[in-house]
C-alpha cells in the first residue's frame, strides 16, 4: 500500500511531547503518529464486537421467541 502525505497542525507542546515520545521509541514522528493511529482503529474494533456481543447477549430471548432454536443462530457466548 503506498503512503500518503498527511500535513496537521497542533500546539507546540504537543508536537514536542509526540518527536519525544518518538525518539523514546526509536523511531521517526511518522511511524509514531501511524502506530496511534493504528492502535485507535484497533481499540474501535474491539469495543464494536463487545457492544454487538453484549447485544446479542440482552436480547437472545427476544432473537430465540421471534426465530425459534432451530440451530440457525450460533452461540455468540463461546
Amino acid at each position: 500500500m503506498g503512503k500518503k502525505q498527511l500535513n496537521v497542525r497542533v500546539d507546540a507542546t504537543t508536537a514536542e511531547m509526540a518527536r519525544e515520545r518518538a525518539e523514546q521509541q526509536g523511531i521517526s514522528m511518522n511511524q509514531y503518529i501511524e502506530r496511534l493511529v493504528q492502535q485507535d482503529m484497533g481499540e474501535s474494533g474491539r469495543a464494536f464486537i463487545d457492544a454487538a456481543a453484549q447485544f446479542m447477549k440482552e436480547y437472545e430471548t427476544a432473537f430465540l421467541a421471534e426465530f425459534g432454536d432451530s440451530g440457525e443462530l450460533q452461540d455468540v457466548r463461546r
